[in-house]
């Protein structure tokens, strides 16, 4: 409002103008939108560095999507840094944060931006369901925006308040933990009480071929597990993909059950009776000569 009074458009103007009925809109303390519109995403961006004074740098979810996250789903928040020294509050879809450690950032199309590991974590921080803890973080890693290592060592030194989540994750990420739905999936195998499994090693078969890199595979029995997420296996080329990847199974003599993400989450029981089926199934044929990476490698 300061500025519309600098080009003579006195307060009380401003003020009548975004009551109710009015052409404006009130957005955050001192600054209106000269419109009635609903306020745009960069809109709102804008909004919010110009509520922190110019020393704000925009970070968390809005800064993921900036990043080209598509797993950082809206959120309807700015969330901002700002140094610790200042003293200004957080206010409605404006989130404030003073911080000690202010991070690098970017500027991308003329918003600064935290450096993407702050972004994603200052993020997933503020959110206690798993699911979209580990879907934006396994994007993240996917698309190479950022490595587990970088994600790591930015939870190490950034604020420990909700870190517990991101935490566990990046555990999970490091044991090689490809999908949100492959995670969940650990914890159905062992239930099912099936020997043991390794996760995303690479299978050949008795001429060295490869033949695939299931999500769990049994070596004792010869059985893969694929849960296809759809958020990391579908659309067209990676259709195609999976259907050579199975036909490469079959003629391996390999039993492979798949799974959708949907049945791990709502039909744990079913699954876990389909993966016991298969096993014994598994167990009363010839095992077929196929081998892990490490085997082919010892021989």
């Amino acid at each position: 409002m300061a500025t519309l009074e600098k080009l003579g458009v006195p307060q009380s103007t401003s003020y009548r103008r975004c009551q109710p009925g009015g052409r404006w809109t009130h957005l955050l303390p001192g600054i209106v939108l000269l419109s009635k519109e609903h306020p745009t995403a960069r809109q709102r961006v804008e909004a919010a560095l110009l509520h922190t004074a110019g020393v704000g740098v925009v970070s968390g979810f809005e800064a993921a999507r900036r990043y080209g996250l598509r797993q950082a789903e809206p959120h309807g928040t700015v969330h901002v840094l700002i140094p610790e020294g200042h003293h200004i509050r957080s206010s409605k879809f404006t989130i404030v944060e003073r911080t000690i450690s202010m991070p690098a950032h970017r500027v991308l199309a003329g918003v600064p931006l935290a450096a993407p590991a702050r972004a994603v974590l200052d993020g997933v921080r503020r959110i206690r369901e798993v699911d979209p803890v580990r879907a934006l973080l396994i994007e993240t890693v996917e698309t190479g925006l950022c490595s587990v290592t970088e994600l790591s060592t930015e939870l190490e030194t950034g604020s420990r308040r909700g870190t517990a989540l991101p935490r566990a994750v990046l555990r999970e990420l490091e044991a090689d933990v490809k999908s949100v739905p492959e995670a969940a999936a650990l914890a159905i195998w062992n239930r099912a009480g099936l020997p043991p499994a390794k996760q995303n090693v690479r299978i050949y078969d008795a001429h060295g071929n490869y033949v695939g890199k299931p999500d769990s595979w049994c070596d004792e029995l010869a059985m893969a597990w694929e849960v296809d997420s759809y958020a990391f296996h579908f659309g067209r080329e990676a259709f195609r993909k999976t259907l050579h990847r199975n036909n490469r199974y079959a003629a391996a003599g390999i039993i492979v059950v798949q799974t959708l993400p949907s049945r791990i989450r709502d039909e744990p029981d079913k699954v876990i009776a389909e993966l016991r089926a298969a096993a014994e199934a598994a167990a009363l044929r010839p095992r077929p000569n196929v081998s892990m990476e490490d085997e082919m490698r010892a021989a």
